[in-house]
């Protein structure tokens, strides 16, 4: 008799603002109830205390239920109480409708529906109880008068809760699903996304390579790796402090992301070291890339820190045939990068396969 939405099932956040999203729900869910109630207490000729009874449901306990709920200094189980007692509310007008079969199985179904809806776990069992609890009440009053009887008259009167709460649940549910949707895409965005750099993580760039890879045996169409890595980089943290070693690399991924374009896969490799693959890019279009990005992290200046500068050594390899694995690619990159530390650092340095340098553990990991 709420109609339906979905609630925080906790007193944190949006929890303190359940009364009042619930209020508007109750307001319409009761004015609702109230139209085939009144068809059945209209046609039993029922005395007029069931009328006042009527007029408290359907008008002053919405408004009774938002007043308790807020002036309680925990609304959230106020809140659950003023449902259980909505629950309360349909057990006795079952009865008081001397169980008229439509009306009765409706508020039943409706009730316990909404309650579900709210995702607070095991409410709607407890509503179950205090639907049993209201109807005997209530019942010990007509003396559990039975007509189970629907007329035509009771079933008109019955179709304006069954379809405007039928839709009201499908735009909780439509809202739901989109909510659901919305948070699943920040998710993955933040599986996917290096925290710090915003370039992509380790695991999700080298699933990428790897798919890059495979392309390249499959259509024979240029694909080039890159390792670059930030020289010197303990030094700038031993000197300036891991805060403006942050910044560094923060302003060495914003150079790489500058610098290719929106098919290319750029991701930090780990620590100061960043891994890029450039699709359909042959060993010497990528060397431009690599001294675009080499003379972009020259430039780099820290405001508050004058003397700071920064630079990046780079390997670049080309994939092969002989190029079978993705381990196999990452070492010929690996062995490139090996020789542009070595040979000095700030520098570029092509290799064609992973022969030279070190051997690059657990690479897929």
């Amino acid at each position: 008799m709420t109609s339906s939405a979905q609630y925080p099932t906790d007193e944190s956040g949006d929890a303190h603002r359940l009364p009042r999203r619930i209020y508007r729900l109750r307001v319409l869910g009761m004015a609702l109830a109230s139209l085939c109630i009144a068809a059945v207490l209209h046609e039993n000729q029922a005395p007029p205390t069931f009328w006042l009874w009527l007029l408290f449901t359907g008008l002053v306990w919405p408004q009774l239920a938002l007043l308790v709920a807020t002036r309680s200094e925990t609304p959230y189980h106020a809140e659950i109480r003023n449902l259980l007692f909505d629950s309360t509310l349909v057990g006795m007008w079952v009865a008081l409708m001397q169980f008229n079969l439509l009306p009765s199985v409706l508020l039943i179904t409706l009730a316990t529906v909404d309650k579900i809806s709210t995702g607070i776990q095991r409410l709607w069992l407890w509503s179950l109880g205090a639907i049993a609890l209201g109807c005997i009440s209530a019942g010990l009053f007509t003396d559990f008068a039975f007509q189970p009887v629907t007329s035509m008259q009771v079933l008109l009167a019955c179709l304006p809760m069954l379809l405007i709460h039928s839709i009201a649940v499908s735009r909780a549910s439509y809202r739901l699903v989109r909510e659901v949707k919305r948070q699943n895409r920040l998710l993955d965005e933040l599986s996917r996304l290096d925290v710090l750099t915003g370039l992509d993580g380790r695991r999700y760039w080298l699933t990428q390579a790897e798919y890059i890879l495979q392309h390249r045996h499959d259509s024979g169409e240029a694909a080039t790796l890159l390792m670059i890595d930030v020289d010197h980089f303990k030094s700038i943290n031993d000197t300036y402090g891991s805060t403006v070693g942050d910044e560094v690399l923060r302003a060495v991924a914003t150079v790489i992301r500058g610098s290719i374009r929106n098919i290319d896969k750029a991701g930090r490799f780990g620590g100061d070291e960043f891994g890029l693959v450039l699709q359909g890019t042959g060993a010497q279009a990528a060397r431009i890339v690599a001294e675009r990005i080499r003379h972009g992290v020259e430039s780099i200046t820290m405001p508050d820190i004058s003397e700071l500068r920064c630079t990046v050594s780079t390997g670049i390899a080309e994939a092969t045939e002989g190029d079978a694995e993705l381990l196999d690619w990452l070492e010929a990159a690996g062995g490139a990068l090996y020789r542009a530390k070595t040979g000095g650092r700030n520098r570029v340095v092509c290799q064609s396969n992973g022969l030279d340098g070190p051997r690059i553990e657990n690479a897929t990991r």
